[in-house]
């Protein structure tokens, strides 16, 4: 499992994310670089990284269920993610 500091960074990113998105994309179109160069770093869409809602781990990700590859085996095997389960013949 990541670290509960790893999980809160990227919550903090996404927070700024949201909150310089509009300003971000009305500099972009000016072309105001230097406006841009001012804004914080984190606020940078591309400086987040998706990580799994449960253990926080960032390899292995599926987007379509927010969920590592090993945290959605566990989970299909119990059967708690509908519709889905483990394929045997």
């Amino acid at each position: 499992m990541a670290k509960e500091s790893m999980k809160a960074r990227e919550v903090k990113r996404q927070k700024l994310v949201e909150k310089y998105a509009e300003k971000r994309a009305r500099l972009k179109a000016e072309g105001d670089y230097v406006g841009l160069s001012r804004l914080p770093r984190n606020s940078n869409p591309i400086r987040l990284h998706n990580r799994c809602k449960i253990t926080g781990r960032p390899r292995g990700y599926m987007r379509l269920f927010g969920l590592s590859r090993i945290t959605f085996r566990e989970m299909a095997s119990q059967g708690l993610i509908p519709g889905i389960k483990k394929a045997s013949w």
